[in-house]
């Protein structure tokens, strides 16, 4: 019966605000100009105590146009009838209070000089111009009350525990209340600063502190909670996640402050809180003016365009505008995808899509000599450990010799700068894929002593959404009602963002000069287990009641840790805050190199697979392969 009777209402108030619209002007006028009637009538009355005396009636009504008139002059003056009342704020308030006092000024000189009308009450005069100010500005700020309080008890409005009750939480609450389209209304703030405990933003109370977020959030019947702390650092976003666990309501953030002065409307672009937030270390910066002498104006290529990786390269590559982008990628559905949206964003580039596979030499040097680039971007690679446990041939196949075929490819068409893009897995490997990419890794400062083109690595941990990574995996997990699967409690992996990972690699190829591998500062490795639980409290369940969460056990190549550089390699830092440079001791010859992969050559085309592990086990000596081929617990 409640909503019905707010619904009503509601359609009374809409139908109400089509007429005021309509006649709005009129409106306006007629009722400043009836306020101002008043505080003068209630001048007199204050003045006369009530009982106003005969000759000073007649003295009112004689007066009172000229009252009409000269306030009527002073609030056009100051614009006082264009402002919207629903956003009245501190700067209307001062304009009407200065129109009524010049308005009062100028009353008081019209009628005590000009009519001289000397009986005419000097405290009616100042009475009118403070009860004019105080009349003009309540009704204003009623009205403003009154849409807010209309938008609290609209039957749609959600509910919302704000966390944080700073600048940009108060902005964000004023805005809430002030925008009829919101569809928001705070209930409470949720800060640590003991000093606010209790205090009120805009009639919105402090109600507690960060561990009080469950509690507040069943007392308050909060739909969902808002972080309004643009300057949070990731260690408060992760104390203001766990504090949240059990809530079962969507959890959504600010911008950051970066992004709000770059705009400033951005402060109601509130968005779902997301694992981005949650890494464990600062965003890597980079300025990317260096890179338009690099990437503007010339002809590109990008290996395995139609992957994770390979396609936000060619993204931010393209907004640098190169002369022609060739994409080289053998899944023509993502290649064709990938084509029809540069084209539509970037009609002034020269797009080439060219299907081919890296392995297949004379495809490789058809492309190289039709599209003639000087900077090769090297993305295309097996990266699935499970499964290239499984098909060690074809990790072999693409990783090596495709990588193989491609570098020497470039190099004998003049390329420029070639830039592989390796793992992290690649690093003491326990798995036939980071074997694979240590030997590509070995390759590239091998063939940098041969030529012109500058061979450069860049070696980086997962990246958070690529295709067959743990998130799309646990997404997918979570949108099935679980479980979520993990293969062991204390698995940890390094997390970057794609775009991160590309803005790396584009570094990299500035600032290698041939044989370098860039190694990403990634800060902390990131518990599995705890992604997971990340994962389900951002989906508003509670892991463990709305989602379990399995451990599957630890499938074959897979390591508990990752590591960024062997023991044997020197690191050493680079012009770039978040990259270092390591340094190899122990590389391989490259006339050694050179029967290494004939080796792994031969095995994949006429041995089993044990003696392709062998080859492999003697082409990387940190290479530690599982002691057994068993692959009944790959998934």
């Amino acid at each position: 019966m409640q909503k019905v009777v707010i619904s009503l209402f509601h359609r009374l108030v809409d139908r109400y605000g089509q007429l005021l619209q309509r006649y709005r002007s009129v409106l306006v006028v007629c009722t400043q100009l009836g306020l101002i009637a008043a505080a003068n009538g209630a001048s007199f009355a204050l003045r006369f105590e009530g009982d106003i005396p005969p000759d000073h009636a007649r003295l009112f009504l004689r007066g009172l146009p000229i009252v009409l008139a000269i306030y009527g002059v002073g609030l056009a003056a100051f614009g006082i009838q264009r402002g919207l009342w629903r956003y009245v704020g501190l700067h209307d308030l001062g304009r009407i209070l200065w129109a009524s006092v010049i308005s009062s000024v100028v009353f008081y000189g019209v009628v005590h000089g000009l009519l001289g009308w000397v009986a005419y009450p000097r405290s009616v005069i100042i009475l009118t111009g403070v009860l004019s100010g105080l009349f003009l500005a309540g009704i204003r700020l009623a009205v403003r009350w009154f849409r807010e309080w209309l938008h609290v008890l609209s039957p749609t409005a959600r509910r919302v525990l704000v966390v944080g009750a700073g600048n940009a939480g108060e902005l964000l609450i004023r805005d809430m209340l002030s925008d009829g389209g919101s569809h928001y209304r705070p209930v409470g703030l949720v800060d640590d600063d003991p000093i606010k405990r209790k205090m009120k933003i805009h009639g919105v109370p402090v109600v507690g502190a960060l561990e009080d977020i469950p509690a507040l959030t069943r007392r308050l019947v909060a739909h969902e909670i808002i972080v309004a702390i643009p300057s949070a650092t990731t260690s408060l976003k992760q104390r203001i996640l766990a504090a949240s666990e059990g809530c079962k309501v969507p959890i959504k953030i600010l911008p950051s402050v970066k992004q709000l002065l770059a705009n400033p409307e951005a402060l109601r672009q509130v968005r779902p809180m997301s694992l981005e937030d949650l890494l464990q270390r600062e965003p890597i910066q980079m300025d990317r003016q260096e890179l338009h002498p690099l990437l503007e104006g010339k002809r590109v290529l990008v290996t395995g365009a139609g992957g994770s990786i390979g396609s936000e390269l060619c993204r931010q590559i393209a907004r640098y505008q190169p002369a022609t982008l060739i994409l080289f990628e053998r899944y023509e559905n993502g290649l064709y995808a990938l084509d029809l949206e540069l084209r539509a964003q970037y009609p002034k580039i020269t797009i080439i899509p060219a299907v081919g596979d890296v392995t297949v030499h004379e495809r490789v040097a058809e492309v190289l000599q039709q599209t003639d680039p000087g900077l090769v971007f090297h993305a295309a690679a097996h990266k699935h450990v499970p499964l290239m446990e499984l098909n060690p041939k074809e990790a072999v196949r693409n990783n090596v010799l495709g990588t193989k075929i491609m570098a020497e490819a470039s190099l004998a068409s003049g390329v420029d700068r070639f830039v592989l893009i390796s793992t992290d897995k690649a690093v003491n490997p326990t798995s036939v894929m980071g074997a694979t990419k240590r030997v590509a890794e070995d390759l590239m400062q091998s063939l940098s002593h041969k030529g012109q083109t500058k061979f450069t690595v860049v070696r980086f941990g997962n990246v958070l959404g690529s295709n067959g990574s743990v998130v799309p995996l646990f997404a997918e997990q979570i949108r099935k009602g679980g479980p979520l699967t993990v293969t062991h409690p204390e698995i940890k992996r390094f997390f970057m963002t794609i775009p991160e990972a590309v803005q790396l690699v584009l570094q990299a190829s500035r600032l290698g000069q041939g044989g370098e591998v860039f190694v990403l500062d990634m800060g902390e490795q990131v518990k599995v287990v705890d992604l997971a639980r990340n994962m389900i409290v951002l989906s508003g369940l509670v892991p463990h009641q709305d989602i379990q969460i399995v451990y599957s056990g630890l499938r074959p190549g897979e390591k508990l840790y990752e590591e960024l550089f062997e023991e044997a390699e020197q690191v050493e830092p680079t012009p770039h805050a978040k990259i270092r440079r390591a340094i190899s001791a122990s590389a391989i010859q490259s006339d050694r190199l050179d029967r290494v992969i004939a080796h792994l050559e031969a095995a994949v085309s006429h041995g089993d697979d044990d003696e392709l592990i062998r080859r492999l086990n003697e082409a990387v000596s940190t290479y530690t392969p599982m002691s057994s081929r068993n692959i009944e617990h790959i998934h």
